[in-house]
């Protein structure tokens, strides 16, 4: 998921705008692809991400652009987005046809996941009302204080570890449009300190009426979120529902395996759990009955040293 960068973003093939050195050759219709800006911060010829946008700007015309991917804007593990943030919003009268944004397509082999400093992105909703898709990568000062938007269909927040007052965000702002919400909570080890509670106006559903996926994901607390979700109200609306990436054991699946709440699902995402043998059956065989399909793909094996078993998520660090 984060070995290598977005081929497509609002249905439409992801374009690299090409770098200061690049001979210059024909660019494409500007709202015929999704324009991936980026830096390489470690070429003996690299440029600043603001002279990258100024170029952007001059070239193209930002009044067709539907599509947008920030990728590496310089060492991000030093600088925030907070510049990106304001680059991006300082031309919204004229990217007035903006319907996505993926905000920071870095890579694993650029950096890990929580070296990327984000801010508070919430401009960006602000400042584009008809923006349908929101993307954002890395949780590490990532601000999400409570909003709202009426048009946004799909949010989605990637992180190794996503912080409380984030999530809490999300959850308290009004987003009656969002179709699709799919946060990657992570690890405290990483700053993701958010527990149950902070999801309880998620897991309500009053403040997400049209709601159809929901992704509580890549998280330490899978087994207590696989608990609360069976119980949760949102789950009457959904028709996929994804708990993958995280520790899930035997433990939050009982939780599963004792409820039939979920039998309006299409579909379950479990892939990367730690589930026995045993566990993977009895799930497999109460889905059938239920018709829902399941994926349980990605069987992982805790540590175990000295008496203590280890589980973790699928990407932290």
């Amino acid at each position: 998921m984060i070995q290598a960068h977005l081929d497509a973003l609002h249905g439409l093939p992801a374009f690299d705008f090409p770098a200061a050195d690049a001979t210059d050759s024909a660019l494409p219709a500007a709202g015929t692809v999704a324009w991936r800006i980026s830096v390489e911060p470690y070429a003996d010829d690299s440029e600043e991400f603001s002279d990258a946008w100024d170029r952007f700007v001059e070239k193209v015309d930002l009044s067709a652009v539907q599509a947008l991917i920030i990728g590496q804007w310089g060492e991000s593990y030093e600088v925030n987005s907070s510049s990106i943030v304001e680059l991006t919003v300082g031309q919204r009268h004229r990217l007035t046809s903006l319907r996505a944004l993926f905000l920071a397509d870095i890579t694993q082999e650029q950096q890990e996941i929580s070296w990327i400093q984000q801010s508070d992105v919430t401009p960006v909703l602000e400042a584009f009302p008809e923006l349908v898709e929101f993307g954002i990568r890395g949780g590490t000062e990532l601000e999400f204080p409570e909003t709202r938007h009426a048009a946004l269909r799909r949010l989605t927040i990637e992180s190794g570890g996503l912080p409380a007052a984030a999530v809490r965000g999300v959850a308290s702002s009004s987003f009656p449009a969002l179709e699709f919400l799919d946060l990657w909570l992570g690890t405290e080890g990483y700053g993701g300190d958010a527990d149950v509670d902070d999801l309880a106006v998620i897991l309500g559903g009053a403040k997400l009426p049209s709601l159809r996926h929901l992704g509580l994901r890549n998280s330490e607390i899978q087994d207590s979120i696989a608990k609360a979700i069976v119980e949760a109200p949102i789950l009457r609306q959904l028709t996929t529902l994804d708990l993958s990436m995280g520790t899930l054991s035997d433990d939050g699946a009982a939780a599963l395996l004792a409820s039939t709440a979920f039998s309006g699902l299409e579909f379950l995402d479990l892939h990367y759990h730690f589930l026995s043998d045993a566990t993977v059956a009895e799930l497999t065989r109460h889905c059938a009955e239920l018709g829902v399909r399941v994926d349980l793909s990605d069987q992982t094996e805790p540590d175990e040293y000295d008496d203590e078993i280890s589980r973790y998520v699928a990407v932290s660090e």
